[in-house]
């Protein structure tokens, strides 16, 4: 009988990919623990990301390969999701109760920026994560009707200086909208509000959050700028249609993040196709292949290819975004594929950071 060795059970695992980490467990540092008795082997090894409906087919995957391997009799394999904090610029202060901040940005308006920041939020949530989102956008905010949450609902206060953020469908929720009257409108220059923003960011009374999801406003003014740079941001993501106007302002949004040193995690690609309810013919309404092309400029990846869907619109109009809406549904299977590749990239992210070398200059 073979006897199993260390080497044979890493050598196994190396021929599995991690499809969002795009990398083996072993040579992607998931691996954590290796016992072997006799013919029975038992496997540990942890994700650095949300995937709760991903790991137990990925487990099942990896027990039948080594079930497989010569001498083994038995096998298991225990995967967990442990999500650490990742590196952002050193000059930015933490923000208390919260270990990662994403940032959905969008070169302008309507490309669905804000459609694509709550399903986010709510597929990282589905996928076992302690989530909240901050509606950030000050002259539009939406995020409470799209998590239907009622109107003239606001936050609780704490000992006198906290907002306590609201709940919805499982995620924190703070917005300047519950401050303020639906009807008035945020007339404000610039300044001031940024300042008002950083100061719901800050006083917000976040409760341990894995993720925050920024709902960033539309374009690269003053406002996005204050907050790409006193907030720390982990990594941004570039939601963008496939029509030329949309790109090019969606490159001024990568340009942004790259000049304040934030990683673009990917680009979403909304609007990409419209399938004819009646007769099922596809029609590529704003263009075709746009945001490949951006992401290739960028040296980036398309996270995710959306549909110019009626029924995503009006499940976001009903306060019931996709993801809670039809949660075992064709769309909301995109926007969970999409939550697991923003975590992993999170994570390659702080990989490739980690794996720079330091630099010293010495008078010698």
């Amino acid at each position: 009988m073979s006897v199993v060795t260390r080497a044979a059970v890493e050598a196994v695992l190396r021929q599995y990919t991690d499809p969002h980490l795009d990398q083996d467990p072993v040579s992607a540092g998931c691996l954590r623990d290796v016992s072997i008795d006799g013919g029975r082997v038992r496997v540990r090894l942890e994700l650095g990301y949300a995937a709760g409906l991903f790991k137990a087919g990925w487990a099942a995957l990896l027990k039948s390969g080594l079930e497989n391997l010569a001498g083994v009799t038995e096998a298991s394999v225990q995967v967990d999701c442990v999500i650490p904090v990742h590196p952002v610029p050193a000059q930015t202060p933490a923000l208390a109760g919260v270990k990662n901040v994403i940032a959905v940005a969008s070169g302008k308006g309507g490309v669905g920026k804000s459609t694509t920041a709550a399903n986010l939020a709510l597929a990282l949530a589905r996928e076992g994560a302690r989530v909240g989102i901050l509606d950030a956008d000050v002259y539009g905010p939406s995020q409470g009707l799209m998590l239907g949450i009622p109107d003239g609902t606001r936050p609780q206060i704490k000992d006198q200086q906290w907002f306590v953020p609201l709940q919805a469908h499982g995620v924190q929720v703070m917005s300047m909208a519950f401050l303020a009257d639906e009807r008035t409108p945020m007339v404000w220059r610039g300044p001031m509000a940024s300042g008002a923003l950083l100061q719901l960011i800050t006083q917000s009374a976040w409760d341990n959050l894995d993720y925050l999801v920024v709902d960033m406003p539309p374009g690269t003014g003053d406002i996005q700028l204050t907050l790409a740079q006193k907030v720390p941001v982990a990594g941004a993501l570039i939601v963008t249609t496939p029509q030329d106007l949309a790109l090019l302002d969606a490159r001024k949004g990568v340009e942004m993040f790259t000049k304040v040193n934030i990683p673009v995690l990917g680009v979403v690609e909304n609007m990409a196709v419209h399938i004819c309810s009646n007769c099922g013919h596809a029609e590529h309404l704003f263009g075709e292949g746009g945001g490949a092309k951006l992401a290739e400029q960028y040296g980036v990846d398309v996270l995710a290819s959306l549909p110019l869907a009626m029924a995503i619109r009006e499940q976001a109009d009903g306060g019931k975004p996709t993801v809670v809406a039809e949660p075992d549904g064709p769309l909301a299977m995109l926007y969970q594929q999409l939550a697991r590749k923003v975590g992993a990239r999170l994570v390659r992210q702080a990989a490739s950071a980690t794996a720079m070398p330091s630099i010293s200059i010495s008078e010698d």
